[in-house]
């Protein structure tokens, strides 16, 4: 394990905070949306901005196992069809553009689409009592952009949830067709990881093992935690963590 931290450069800090990230994914797959964003901006800091989304890869999709099998029985797959199709044409838009960009230019990137997350994260709050627009253009839209910003920087969730909460899903509903959503895309994801991005390999998938128990934790966490959060707190400090997290990466 020492080897391994050393390989990755890793101090003790580095590996608190890979830990919390992946505890926050376990608990964001149980159900508590809005956690992604301080995932992928932890997991940048400690990994750099391309790394960190093939390390997070394998244990995304470990977590969204949990997901599909605990939610499976309330997924809504008429309207994850509508959204996945344009969701794989993002993905292919976002391999090419990650792939021929500098690791200084990803970063920035990422950040970019980190703020406007924590944005459309507010503007979601603030315009919940108005209606969404339900036209096929909407959904392509959402579908597209959740497809380029979960390859770049596995930031899909805020996206996906705009098209979801357009077509008012129950809190179950919306969990479980979110949880097969994106395992499928996932999954989908993994071989550009492995063979174009080169971002999947042995010593990535090592320290996959080492941080996989804070999954399972986070998730049986965060089941019990879906019914009792403080939402109106919980995300406020969401946004606030977000943002400051994004301008770390930004300006680092």
């Amino acid at each position: 394990m020492i080897a391994l931290l050393d390989h990755f450069d890793m101090s003790n800090l580095d590996l608190g905070l890979a830990i919390t990230a992946t505890l926050l994914l376990g608990i964001g797959k149980s159900g508590i949306k809005g956690l992604g964003v301080v995932i992928v901006t932890l997991m940048a800091i400690v990994f750099g901005g391309k790394a960190s989304t093939g390390i997070l890869m394998p244990m995304m999709i470990t977590a969204d196992i949990f997901a599909v099998i605990y939610y499976h029985r309330h997924t809504q797959w008429y309207f994850l069809k509508k959204l996945l199709p344009m969701m794989v044409v993002g993905v292919i838009l976002g391999v090419w553009l990650g792939n021929g960009i500098s690791e200084a230019l990803f970063k920035q990137i990422m950040a970019v689409f980190i703020l406007l997350t924590v944005v459309i994260m507010i503007w979601m709050d603030r315009t919940k009592t108005f209606g969404i627009p339900k036209h096929w253009a909407f959904s392509s839209f959402m579908g597209l952009l959740s497809g380029v910003t979960s390859m770049i920087g596995n930031l899909a969730g805020s996206f996906a949830s705009i098209y979801l909460l357009a077509i008012r899903l129950p809190k179950n509903e919306f969990i479980g067709t979110a949880a097969w959503l994106f395992f499928i895309i996932n999954v989908f994801k993994l071989p550009f990881h492995i063979f174009v991005w080169k971002t999947v390999n042995t010593e990535t998938l090592q320290l996959n093992l080492i941080l996989a128990p804070a999954i399972i934790i986070g998730f049986f966490l965060g089941i019990k935690l879906v019914k009792r959060i403080n939402n109106d707190l919980y995300r406020k400090l969401v946004l606030v963590v977000t943002a400051a997290g994004a301008l770390i990466i930004l300006f680092s």
